[in-house]
């Protein structure tokens, strides 16, 4: 298989063109959720109103009856409830690693064990994030990692 990228000409809107002998539901399924899937949500921070783009957000965490999303250097609150973020941005590797938040994998520096199965996930902005036990397996599924047995 090959994966082609241009740049379109100015003006242009953005085309995803699929060749392939026979596209099973799979394959359609992945191209319908990335085509809906929604990349930019309102934060709001003092009385500052900010348009955040997904890949900007590097975890949603519930606190209090409010949710937050953790940019680079600034937290946004967001009026969403986690668990709308997590179908909003599943298709766009965000991922549910504890019942109070959702981390883009994307985010992710690099993962260390800890005790009891759990695993800490080191961000790319230096912070830390506890991935709870009940899902680990999960993550690591979607991250194409084998459990050793």
């Amino acid at each position: 298989m090959r994966i082609i990228i241009e740049s379109p000409q100015p003006n242009d809107e953005d085309v995803v063109i699929v060749r392939c002998a026979s596209p099973d539901q799979r394959l359609i399924s992945m191209l319908l959720s990335f085509q809906n899937a929604k990349t930019e949500l309102t934060g709001y921070l003092d009385d500052k109103i900010v348009r955040l783009k997904y890949y900007d957000v590097y975890y949603f965490e519930a606190n209090e009856n409010r949710v937050f999303a953790y940019c680079h250097s600034d937290v946004y609150e967001v009026k969403y409830k986690l668990y709308e973020l997590e179908e909003l941005f599943n298709p766009l590797d965000f991922l549910r690693c504890s019942k109070s938040m959702i981390v883009n994998m994307e985010k992710i520096e690099y993962l260390s064990p800890l005790f009891s199965g759990k695993l800490e996930a080191h961000l790319k902005n230096g912070e830390k994030v506890l991935i709870s036990r009940q899902y680990v397996r999960s993550l690591k599924a979607k991250l194409g990692i084998e459990e050793v047995e």
